[in-house]
This record gives C-alpha cells, sequence and structure tokens, in this order.
C-alpha cells in the first residue's frame, strides 16, 4: 500500500557516469518498504503549477536503517533532473511510495531475459542484487543498451557479476543514433537468442518507444502480452 508524502533528507550525492547521477536519501517519518522493481513518487517544486511529480526506480534494495537509493539522468531541459541535480547533501525533498508492479516474478521456471535501454536498467540492477543476495542461481540474461560506452550503467558492477555467478550473462550495447537504432540493435540480438533457447521470463524497461517494439517482437514469435513484463518511464 502506499504512503503519505513525507520529507526525506538527501544523505549523499555520487555522479554515477557524465549523464547520470545517484541520490541516497533517508525518509525522515516512516520507512519506506518496497519490492524490487518497484518506485517512488518525488514532489519537486519546479513547473509552472508544482509541486511536479516524477517517478524514479529504487536502485538497490531496502536496508535495515531506510536509506533509499535512487539513480536518474539528466535531461537536457527537464524541470525535474534540473532541480534534482542542484540538490545537495542536507536538502530535503517530498516523496510518497511506493508504487509499482515490475517486480521480480513469483515463480522463476525459465532464464530471466531482462532488457533495458539507459536508466530503464536501474529497477533491474535492483532485482539482481536483491536475487544474488538471497543466493538465487537460476539463468538470467541481461542485454544493456547505453547511448554511448561511458553511459553504460553499473558496467564494472555487472562484469564483476558474469564473472562470479556462472548463470549470469550480461550483453551490453552502445547505440548512440538514438531510440530506433536501439530498438534495431537490440532486436539484432534477441532474435537469434530467441529463436534457440526455451521461452524465457522477459522484463523490459526503457522509454516506450524502446520497450513496446520489443514486447510486439515477444508477441509475434508466441509469447503472450501478459508473459512480457514491462515499466516505462516516459
Amino acid at each position: 500500500m502506499a504512503e503519505t508524502t513525507q520529507p526525506a533528507t538527501v544523505l549523499s550525492i555520487t555522479d554515477v557516469t557524465p549523464q547520470v547521477r545517484q541520490l541516497i536519501v533517508l525518509p525522515k517519518h516512516q520507512r519506506i518498504l518496497f519490492q524490487p522493481g518497484q518506485w517512488v513518487s518525488l514532489e519537486l517544486p519546479v513547473g509552472p503549477r508544482p509541486p511536479l511529480n516524477r517517478a524514479y526506480s529504487f536502485a538497490t534494495p531496502g536496508t535495515a536503517s531506510g536509506e533509499l537509493t535512487l539513480v536518474f539522468d539528466r535531461v537536457v531541459g527537464g524541470m525535474g533532473s534540473s532541480y534534482l541535480y542542484q540538490l545537495r547533501p542536507g536538502d530535503e525533498i517530498q516523496l510518497s511510495g511506493p508504487y509499482g508492479s515490475f517486480t521480480i516474478p513469483q515463480q522463476l521456471d525459465g532464464e530471466l531475459l531482462c532488457i533495458a535501454r539507459f536508466t530503464g536498467l536501474v529497477p533491474i540492477r535492483c532485482m539482481l542484487k536483491a536475487l544474488y543476495a538471497q543466493r538465487q542461481t537460476g539463468s538470467v540474461l541481461l542485454i544493456a543498451v547505453a547511448p554511448a560506452e561511458d553511459e553504460l550503467l553499473f558496467h564494472h558492477e555487472l562484469l564483476t557479476l558474469a564473472v562470479t555467478r556462472p548463470g549470469f550473462r550480461y550483453l551490453p550495447l552502445v547505440a548512440a543514433g538514438g531510440e530506433q537504432q536501439a530498438v534495431d540493435l537490440t532486436l539484432s540480438i534477441l532474435e537469434p537468442l530467441v529463436k534457440s533457447t526455451p521461452k524465457a521470463i522477459p522484463m523490459l524497461c526503457g522509454t516506450k518507444g524502446f520497450v513496446r517494439p520489443l514486447r510486439a517482437y515477444f508477441v509475434q514469435v508466441g509469447y503472450d502480452r501478459k508473459e512480457v513484463k514491462t515499466e516505462t518511464y516516459d
């Protein structure tokens, strides 16, 4: 059940890549209990009719002390990200949550096939951290598409997982030409994988222009629409 809006204190700020930043915040009144893959709504005091509501996924599972890790990219001309980029430790933001149903399936009876574009990787990374903390050892394939090589999120962390977890495969892709190139490149990798392996559990996250063509592909090759879990952030 969603919680009421409450203030949260910014504890730390870290640049993850040149265009992506991490905030660690601590709610002041009530701890937020969430499932990996869910998101929190921030009420930002900007825009023509404030507050401006913006959704950001949790980047790490919950902690005993209640800190929340949020990761977001700088959007050119974006009021929300511009405001968040000027925050400093000690500042407060208003938030509520958790929300969303893009979460780990209760039954993992096949390979988990995660496909993310840019910051769409954030909720999937949270799920992976939770799975491996619980010593889940099932098969996972992650296809992560970035707009530039230096914008591959959590790249070294994921490479380490690929080396240390036998069931985890990581395919990083760079599509500098925009959304359609990201779709085309992903499909070129995805089609032979899907045709040569048993049914997987697809989980897709990114912009609508990225996610919808990929979901349509899975339906085209025989997946039920409900079998393809999706999350979009635009």
